[in-house]
């Protein structure tokens, strides 16, 4: 969920680093009774866990050799431009940890860097829930950065690590999925070189019941002309009902595989997720909501077809998350995927 707090940056500073805090802090107490120390052995052998990300590698080298003046400027557009956390070497929180290292006294900087951390942990929140564990471990690896200390970073990593072995047992199902498919096709194929050998070895028996053709052959009669019709007629169609099962077993694999590869929500990767602006109404009377809108990502990374599928209160937040969600960008993806994000609404920030 994305708060949007529509009051200035400076005044509001303290009352968003506050509120955080404590969140941080009791999800992070309430992390406390998991266990932390579970393999990831296992996720690293099917290739699904993303190496962590050093704090010191964080900050790319490219942004790094910036001189100070080059990434102050940075910094300024990037946050402008709502490239807040991503994409990566192009992003404020990067560009104001490598100005952080040049500048240690820079009060702004600092100031800066305070403000970006909370939307820092939701976006490496939401990178875990979708399984985009190389993102997170980079999100990570900059809030750690930004402040080793920082409460919800044992409860991020731990999630990580809990989420990647997920990962692996969902695919390891899913190659047993895919051999039990090879197995079932592999048994409609058998089935279909049986029923054909069934067919010849048929009409192998029907020639070998024939008399033999005389050497002055018989005209057939009426009688018996129609009955070879009729055998011949049989036999096309039984071959033509082997041949329609065969290929509708076919269909039915080929769909089956063509699902499985298809792009899920999972695999949407925003790269630009502007907030929405806060109706002025609402902030005069101090009035929150929230608003759950489902859009289509395009082959592109374009949102469209966005629609509001539930909002509390009804009509009150409405057009702006809409016309937020509209600009919104994710990365490419084979094929269009439809999913639903809910937006919140909170006047105090």
């Amino acid at each position: 969920m994305i708060v949007v707090n529509p009051q200035c940056r400076q005044s509001c500073r303290l009352s968003v680093v506050s509120t955080t805090l404590v969140l941080v802090l009791s999800l992070g107490l309430a992390a406390c009774g998991k266990d932390e120390s579970a393999p990831v052995s296992a996720a690293a052998d099917a290739g699904i866990a993303a190496p962590a990300v050093a704090p010191e590698a964080a900050v790319s080298a490219r942004v790094a050799a910036m001189s100070a003046d080059e990434l102050r400027e940075a910094a300024r557009l990037a946050y402008a431009e709502n490239r807040l956390y991503a994409p990566a070497e192009n992003n404020a929180v990067e560009y104001y940890l490598a100005l952080r290292d040049k500048a240690p006294g820079d009060a702004a900087v600092s100031s800066a860097l305070i403000d970006l951390l909370p939307m820092t942990v939701i976006a490496t929140e939401q990178s875990v829930n979708r399984d985009d564990f190389a993102e997170a471990q980079r999100l990570v690896a900059l809030l750690e950065k930004a402040d080793p200390q920082h409460p919800a970073l044992a409860r991020l990593k731990t999630n990580i690590e809990t989420r990647q072995l997920a990962a692996v047992e969902r695919a390891k199902q899913e190659v047993l999925t895919a051999e039990q498919q090879a197995a079932q096709k592999l048994e409609v194929e058998k089935k279909r070189l049986a029923d054909q050998k069934a067919q010849q070895e048929q009409a192998a028996r029907q020639l070998a019941a024939q008399p033999a053709a005389p050497s002055a052959p018989a005209q057939p009669t009426a009688d018996q002309r129609a009955a070879d019709q009729r055998a011949a007629e049989q036999r096309a169609a039984d071959q033509r009902a082997a041949d329609q099962r065969a290929a509708d077993q076919r269909a039915a694999a080929a769909r089956a595989a063509q699902q499985a590869s298809a792009p899920t929500a999972a695999d949407l990767r925003p790269l630009s997720t502007p907030a929405p602006k806060f109706p002025t109404e609402a902030l005069r009377a101090g009035q929150s909501g929230e608003v759950q809108v489902e859009f289509t990502v395009g082959t592109d990374g374009s949102v469209s077809d966005v629609r509001v599928v539930r909002a509390t209160p009804p009509r009150v937040f409405d057009r702006e998350a809409i016309s937020a969600v509209r600009r919104w960008r994710f990365q490419p993806v084979p094929a269009p995927v439809t999913t639903r994000r809910t937006i919140g609404f909170n006047p105090g920030g």
